[in-house]
């Protein structure tokens, strides 16, 4: 593999574009999770009150929660962004990293 890329303007532009379009998703996802934390409705039993927990802490506050996976593909995806719009010059290099850290979240958790 080459250790130098160069694309071409537009298609760093079109790259970068389609990333900010999917960051902005993931930006307006993220502010849903503020309200996965409001679990009502469950009932006074102990019961209902530990399922209302459980149900608030896969919504924010745990590195499984939902909140904070959002906030892992954004970093994830911020830096991709961020290494095509370099002109592919530091894409080698964060090619890998991001990779990793994407592969590093468990989606099944």
């Amino acid at each position: 593999m080459s250790d130098f890329v160069r694309l071409e303007p537009p298609v760093i532009d079109e790259i970068v574009a389609i990333c900010n379009t999917a960051l902005t998703e993931l930006e307006r996802a993220l502010k849903t999770t503020d309200r996965l934390q409001i679990t009502e409705g469950f009932g006074d039993f102990e019961s209902a009150r530990q399922l209302a927990a459980g149900y608030a802490r896969k919504g924010a506050g745990t590195p499984e929660s939902a909140r904070e996976r959002i906030e892992q593909f954004i970093e994830a995806l911020t830096q991709l962004r961020d290494a095509f719009a370099s002109g592919g010059e530091a894409f080698v290099e964060a090619e890998f990293d991001w990779v990793r850290q994407l592969q590093a979240i468990d989606v099944d958790t």
